[in-house]
């Protein structure tokens, strides 16, 4: 799915990547370059086979945006570099993806013209609910290698570390913090219907909180484990800097706060249920 551009992440409304339509060739010429696409290469070389593109067809509003499906192999498809030495996620391929005079034809058009914008928003609270459980995921095996590591460290002429106040905080909030963001997730989840729109509050909302739960938890499991939760054979170093992309993929923790903080505003007084 490729939304993001060199100058137009949280700002995705503020996409340059446009196409024409070319009635003489039976389809739209696409112009452009996106950026961070997951899957976009795995060799650096060659694109994955197919993307689905938001693309510009419209002038008048900031939201007449298209989706095309763009396949591998078409001509002035390219591959503009492969991301390399992210701090985190690393087993995921990322990419900058180039357009240049790109022919898609009609049939590759998904939806209606001008139409996508509601599509790419319902992706995108899709994709949150998505990143939330990675966060939680995140969380739990943080807890599980902290536990186990304070388990069977001895210190101070104890046998483990389960009996120091300052190991229980860390270990025991971050017990409460998992266990809030996987009842908000699931909950969440569970009454989510995948073929509406419009559930942007808590699909910002649970990964805001899951997201920033997660990197906390990865960061006590860390404390924990002190010079060996460092390194990377203990597992949990990796953890923190995986976590750290959900405070910026898929919304940045800032976008999320304007857009809860919109909806709010928006209730105009009604209760919360």
């Amino acid at each position: 799915m490729c939304m993001s551009e060199p100058n137009a992440g949280t700002d995705v409304l503020g996409m340059k990547t446009n196409a024409v339509y070319d009635a003489a060739r039976n389809g739209y010429v696409l112009n452009g370059t996106k950026m961070w696409i997951t899957n976009g290469t795995t060799n650096g070389t060659d694109t994955g086979d197919l993307f689905l593109v938001y693309a510009r067809t419209g002038a008048e509003k900031r939201t007449e945006i298209t989706q095309f499906i763009v396949e591998g192999g078409m001509d002035g498809f390219s591959v503009g570099q492969k991301i390399e030495d992210k701090l985190g996620m690393r087993a995921s391929p990322t990419a900058e993806l180039v357009f240049d005079n790109v022919l898609v034809p009609n049939t590759n058009v998904v939806g209606e013209i001008n139409g996508a914008t509601i599509c790419m928003m319902r992706n995108l609270e899709i994709e949150r609910v998505a990143l939330a459980a990675m966060a939680v995921g995140i969380a739990r095996r943080s807890l599980d290698e902290m536990i186990s590591y304070a388990s069977d460290r001895p210190a101070f002429g104890k046998s483990n570390l389960f009996g120091f106040g300052q190991i229980q905080k860390h270990i025991t909030e971050s017990y409460a913090e998992y266990m809030a963001g996987k009842s908000y997730l699931y909950g969440f989840a569970n009454g989510l219907d995948l073929n509406t729109h419009g559930n942007g509050l808590d699909a910002d909302g649970v990964k805001l909180y899951c997201a920033q739960m997660a990197k906390n938890v990865a960061d006590r499991a860390i404390q924990v484990m002190g010079g060996y939760g460092y390194v990377g054979e203990y597992t949990v170093e990796r953890l923190w800097r995986d976590a750290k992309l959900l405070e910026i993929g898929g919304g940045t923790s800032e976008s999320h706060h304007k857009n809860m903080a919109r909806d709010l505003h928006r209730l105009d007084g009604n209760k919360l249920e």
